[in-house]
């Protein structure tokens, strides 16, 4: 996933964690499945199987083969969006999912509308959804897991634990809430209980690459870099295209100072890549190694890469993504009138698409918050706060928390560059704790501040993150590096 507060990794969130489940066949208080045809419905079930364990392309045969079964299969079409490579896929499969909701029992359209919901940036419409649908289904793991995931991509990591708890409870066999309880667990550095759940899973589905690469990435931020690798490795030799672990493996060796290796690793990803998502994952994982290494022209360049993928197909999402990725970059460097430039091309591309008036009014949104970023780059410290003011207003209008993360860190930005110390750490600490960018501004300020002790801290906090094929971390986790020995 890609780390950044805009509405797009709102999206991407929301796509990557519902991605990873379902719902279970009407039995026992379960939630119904709407289908006129056993051969789709036994399509569907075989291809749900293989998403709960992550296995997105095998399973896209099958939810392909349900909806052929049946055209009017809401929930296939919903989970074969999820299987595609492509954003722009994606919209045109979710939107016949969507289009079926006057035919469907009303779980199945509680989760279909919290999906919409999740697209549009309405996190607490979402979960008003997902609870509708636990209260409708109390006995369903699937349902429970999904609030959970809800949960998780909030970062309520002890809430979402909560609901994969009560799945455990219904069905002890279900493999993917120790998937979920793992990474829950480690992003609450509760390493022990991490490991506890991701080797359950492995015990659980140890024919499946899935838990070796979830167990590889707790392996990869405890600093075990070398072990990471090997349980990488086991998770490719069961699926050699299994893309995370190619990009696990490649952070691995971006930490170890060993960047030529972790490209190695990305060209093999990509030689065998079964599809232009794969390809794209690929050069977003290189562009992060080169950015680590402090390569920022090729960096660009394998995003450039990226962008021709989007634009061969007119996939207006992932092209705004791209661009506002190459505008961050570009900011980073000190190019801010080029990446104001590459900001209003990812706003446009998303305005005159088809996309929902909600998601074009967020892509307005998150410009606002580029152009105060940019402003600051330039001094024009009147034209930030501003933007920032107007931001604001609207991320407290949508009630969306990732959009009201992002006003705060714009205030911490704007507030450190004119020497504002303690605003500046005040407002880094209510953005988003897991952007490592923000953790090392705070060691910055800290430093503005002449308190060497504080400095020090969040300057190895950032250090020893070791966050998996990040672009914000990329930026920093050299310099802090290099701060923390300075000491």
């Amino acid at each position: 996933m890609r780390k950044s507060n805009n509405w797009l990794l709102i999206l991407c969130i929301n796509m990557f964690l519902l991605a990873s489940f379902s719902l279970a066949i009407a039995q026992d208080g379960k939630m119904p499945i709407t289908t006129s045809s056993d051969e789709a419905r036994n399509s569907y079930l075989h291809g749900l199987n293989l998403t709960d364990k992550l296995r997105f392309q095998e399973a896209r045969q099958f939810f392909e083969n349900a909806v052929k079964a049946d055209p009017n299969f809401a929930l296939a079409y919903l989970n074969l969006g999820f299987t595609l490579p492509s954003a722009k896929e994606f919209f045109e499969t979710f939107d016949k999912a969507r289009a079926l909701t006057d035919q469907i029992s009303e779980g199945e359209r509680l989760w279909i509308l919290g999906v919409e919901a999740g697209n549009n940036g309405r996190p607490l419409v979402q979960r008003e959804y997902y609870l509708r649908m636990v209260k409708l289904y109390p006995n369903d793991e699937r349902a429970h897991n999904l609030l959970g995931n809800y949960y998780f991509g909030q970062q309520k990591y002890e809430t979402a634990i909560e609901q994969y708890e009560e799945a455990k409870k219904i069905n002890p066999e279900f493999s993917q809430i120790y998937n979920q309880m793992g990474y829950a667990y480690r992003f609450l550095n509760r390493y022990g209980k991490a490991e506890t759940a991701f080797k359950k899973y492995v015990e659980l589905i140890p024919d499946d690459p899935n838990p070796y690469d979830s167990y590889a990435e707790l392996l990869m931020k405890m600093g075990q870099f070398e072990k990471s690798i090997e349980n990488y490795r086991k998770a490719l030799e069961v699926n050699p295209n299994f893309a995370a672990s190619h990009s696990g493996i490649a952070t691995n060796f971006n930490f170890l100072g060993r960047h030529d290796e972790a490209r190695q690793q990305l060209k093999v990803f990509y030689d065998g890549a079964l599809n232009d998502g794969q390809r794209r994952a690929a050069h977003f994982a290189t562009a992060v190694s080169y950015m680590d290494q402090g390569n920022s022209d090729m960096a660009l360049a394998e995003l450039d890469k990226q962008y021709a993928l989007a634009d061969k197909i007119n996939d207006p999402t992932n092209k705004a993504g791209d661009l506002g990725t190459m505008g961050t970059i570009l900011l980073f460097i000190g190019k801010p009138d080029e990446a104001l430039l590459k900001f209003k091309q990812a706003r446009e591309e998303v305005v005159n698409s088809d996309r929902s008036d909600e998601i074009k009014r967020n892509a307005r949104l998150g410009y606002l918050f580029n152009e105060a970023r940019v402003a600051v780059a330039q001094k024009k410290f009147d034209t930030a706060k501003a933007k920032q003011v107007e931001y604001a207003m609207g991320a407290e209008a949508n009630n969306n928390r990732f959009q009201i993360w992002a006003s705060h860190q714009i205030a911490g930005i704007i507030a450190l560059a004119e020497g504002e110390y303690d605003k500046a750490i005040s407002e880094f600490q209510k953005a988003n704790p897991q952007n490592t960018y923000n953790l090392y501004r705070i060691g910055l300020a800290y430093k503005g501040k002449g308190d060497k002790v504080n400095a020090h801290k969040w300057f190895e906090t950032v250090a020893n993150y070791n966050q998996l094929n990040s672009l914000n971390y990329s930026f920093v986790r050299t310099q802090a590096q290099k701060l923390v020995a300075s000491k």
